[in-house]
């Protein structure tokens, strides 16, 4: 029987959801990070407890895939000790086009596993842009690097700074950034020490990269309470108003915290606007009401309302409440448009028991886009969905699996799928992005 520590020779069969790669040693499965099918490694055992599988990390290549590269961060290549490889780049091994042809496996595998569908499934890059000359630009490099606009980089005790290793809270310290745009590369190496905690950098549209200290909070900065205790007449610190900055898309400008959510990719929302915009030509009635959930600062409101024209009525929902304010504010053009702060669920319970039958007459001709987190949106919130019956429902997705949990809640209530197109977003890293277009039966 092995145990967590053995070595083992084992062939690679397979690419699982979250950037592991599949194997078996005595009829179990063994998952394995910077391999590729196809593949002999040698992997040393690193989790043993589970009786369904085991995790390994590989030590070496034994019998190497046509697929595989030279790292594109070469300290996470596979002759580094695996401890001292950092994560977040765990396709980086692999050619980019057969990385894009795993996650289109990956993404299929759980629409058919947990979504019960077998509906085609394509995988694009960033969409083109048009240069000042008319000309189209993919503006993507050729191996998928310097692409992030945003990168979180931790700070140990010992003042170490930059990522962690996979699957552990080590940091290793960066020799170089190589998925980061060369401004967030260079601010990042530049970054000496600081207290224990996380540091983000943030390069908006203006390309000036801010950095945004993180420190944990410690056990003894809590509030003191008793004897020694701050007068109450005394005045608590103000914490400083965020940072606003611009993100552009398209022509148009969003307003939105320093340290507030957008896309990473410094494409990524010009191409899922692009995506929505292509699967919706035609579909949005600027009569009928249209839901922007899990709205943030009103992207995809935005690509509603200029698809549906200055009089089309849609609101946002967001629970951050700063992001709302962004949103009201992003969406003036639509005399139409509103951004409400809320939880998703909650909002739409409200919805369900309040609307009147004008409106729900007119969510029923309506577009319902949903940007949900990593988790999915879940059976409650699909439920109301379902139940208000919109006539189109998109779906933003960064999680394969939660999307396709989510579409056979939707196909319980009466939808059908229409088109799942996969976005290469996260090149060199196993995550994709994809937009689903699910029609009412």
């Amino acid at each position: 029987m092995s145990e967590t520590g053995d070595i083992l020779d084992l062939d690679i069969t397979g690419v699982a959801h979250g950037g592991v790669f599949v194997a078996r040693h005595e009829g179990r499965v063994v998952f394995v990070p910077d391999a590729i099918p196809g593949e002999r490694v040698r992997v040393r055992l690193t989790d043993t407890a589970k009786k369904s599988f085991w995790r390994g990390e590989t030590l070496e290549v034994l019998d190497a895939s046509p697929h595989r590269q030279l790292h594109v961060w070469r300290q996470a290549d596979v002759d580094v000790p695996p401890e001292q490889r950092p994560g977040g780049a765990d396709f980086g091994h692999i050619a980019l086009e057969h990385q894009r042809a795993l996650k289109i496996e990956v993404l299929r595998d759980a629409l058919q596993r947990f979504g019960g569908t077998d509906i085609p499934v394509g995988m694009h890059g960033v969409a083109p842009l048009l240069t000042d000359a008319g000309d189209e630009t993919d503006g993507e490099s050729v191996d998928g690097t310097a692409w992030r606009t945003r990168v979180s980089l931790h700070v140990d005790a010992d003042g170490n700074v930059g990522q962690y290793a996979a699957r552990s809270h080590r940091v290793v310290p960066l020799e170089d950034l190589p998925l980061a745009t060369s401004a967030v590369e260079s601010a990042a190496l530049a970054l000496r020490g600081g207290d224990p905690g996380r540091i983000d950098l943030v390069q908006p549209a203006d390309g000036r990269v801010r950095i945004l200290p993180r420190p944990e909070r410690r056990a003894d900065a809590a509030p003191r309470r008793g004897r020694g205790a701050r007068p109450s007449s005394a005045r608590p610190r103000k914490t400083p108003a965020p940072e606003v900055v611009l993100e552009r898309v398209g022509d148009r400008d969003f307003r939105v915290d320093a340290g507030g959510f957008w896309q990473v990719h410094r494409l990524a929302a010009h191409t899922l606007t692009t995506a929505v915009a292509s699967r919706l030509a035609g579909a949005v009635d600027p009569e009928a009401w249209h839901l922007d959930l899990y709205g943030g600062v009103g992207l995809f409101a935005a690509t509603l309302g200029d698809l549906g024209g200055p009089s089309t009525r849609v609101t946002s929902v967001e629970s951050d409440a700063r992001a709302t304010e962004h949103a009201g504010e992003n969406l003036a053009d639509w005399v139409g448009a509103r951004a409400e702060t809320g939880r998703v669920d909650r909002w739409l319970a409200r919805l369900a028991a309040e609307a009147s039958a004008p409106e729900r007459e007119r969510l029923s001709r309506g577009v319902v886009l949903l940007d949900p987190p990593r988790s999915g949106a879940g059976r409650d919130v699909v439920d109301h969905l379902t139940a208000l019956a919109p006539s189109t429902v998109v779906y933003v997705a960064c999680d394969p699996v939660a999307l396709a949990r989510d579409i056979a809640t939707f196909r319980a209530g009466g939808y059908e799928v229409a088109s799942v197109d996969g976005l290469d977003l996260f090149p060199n890293s196993h995550h994709v992005e994809a937009v689903a277009v699910l029609t009412r039966a």
